[in-house]
């Protein structure tokens, strides 16, 4: 059974899936003098490829005891989220609405930063377990990362690129331009 996983491992959409999610990774790392329009635009072309790219990824079953350590630190997530939360600025806060038929339904504020952040740390916990070269972790990373993406940050990917879309065409003239944080 493991040789067949062994290819899936291996296979066009996972190592497509993992050179998107490593280039999302790296560019939100060197984001330290990218200002924050640059980095919207850059993210509105991204978000769409790596969600297109975990959507082709392969359902696979876990084959470790224990789940993969998770390599970003409380501290990773604080210094990513405060970087893109200061280029953000007052464009950083977007309305979400909840799906209908939850009785939790309603409207709440969500995070360009926080939600940019999620995305890295579970994309980046990935591509730390996937470039292992273990094959029982590479597999147990593929399946988590496919899971996570059903549950969790698929949805938030969803999110902030409507987010983006309104913050990078609301202003006609060119004003949201002026809004985001040019500073470091």
């Amino acid at each position: 059974m493991m040789e067949q996983e062994e290819k899936v491992i291996y296979s066009r959409q996972v190592v497509e899936f993992a050179a998107s999610a490593n280039e999302y990774c790296k560019y939100l790392e060197g984001t330290g003098e990218i200002n924050g329009i640059e980095i919207l635009k850059v993210m509105q072309r991204l978000l769409p490829f790596i969600y297109l790219r975990a959507s082709l990824l392969p359902l696979l079953d876990p084959v470790l005891e224990e789940p993969n350590e998770k390599t970003v630190t409380e501290f990773d997530w604080t210094r990513m989220h405060d970087n893109l939360l200061s280029k953000m600025g007052n464009n950083d806060p977007f309305p979400v609405i909840v799906s209908l038929g939850d009785p939790a339904d309603g409207l709440y504020t969500g995070s360009i930063s926080e939600n940019l952040t999620d995305i890295y740390q579970d994309l980046k916990d990935f591509i730390i377990s996937y470039k292992s070269g273990k094959e029982e972790v590479m597999n147990d990373a593929v399946w988590e990362v496919l899971m996570n993406f059903e549950e969790f940050w698929g949805k938030k990917l969803l999110n902030v690129l409507l987010a983006l879309h309104d913050v990078l065409y609301s202003e006609v003239d060119g004003s949201a331009d002026n809004e985001l944080n040019d500073n470091d």
